[in-house]
């Protein structure tokens, strides 16, 4: 048997000003962004390069998914974007304006730090030691 997670959800606000976020502040890439009705977009975003999980940006649509948003999973580190080269990514996150909550550390996995995402979402930043990207 094989099985692999191909997408995670993510609550967000507005498509658009997600998408702005991801692509010009993060690099992804938009792999689709098909309209489904007059409010419900199909949009799935991906790290440049990355042939794995992508995100498929979900518009909350009710007062419980809105309060949701940004804080889907309680505070804690929700997301985990691995990078070849930590300091260029670090550097250009900070140019771009990208809040950093927690300095780089050395970890015994790689080097790691946390941001937060335009609606406050919790993500590393990883440069894993001995794993290819």
């Amino acid at each position: 048997m094989k099985q692999q997670i191909a997408h995670i959800a993510l609550v967000v606000n507005d498509y658009d000003e997600a998408i702005e976020f991801y692509t010009q502040k993060l690099h992804f890439v938009i792999i689709e962004d098909t309209m489904l009705n007059a409010t419900k977009r199909w949009v799935i975003l991906s790290p440049a390069g990355s042939t794995g999980c992508s995100l498929v940006l979900a518009k909350a649509d009710d007062e419980e998914q809105k309060a949701r948003t940004g804080n889907q999973t309680g505070g804690r580190v929700f997301l985990f974007l691995y990078t070849d080269d930590f300091w260029r990514d670090h550097s250009d996150m900070l140019a771009k304006k990208i809040n950093f909550i927690r300095e780089p550390v050395k970890e015994p996995y790689g080097i790691v730090a946390v941001f937060e995402d335009l609606y406050g979402n919790l993500w590393d930043l990883i440069q894993p030691v001995n794993q290819l990207i």
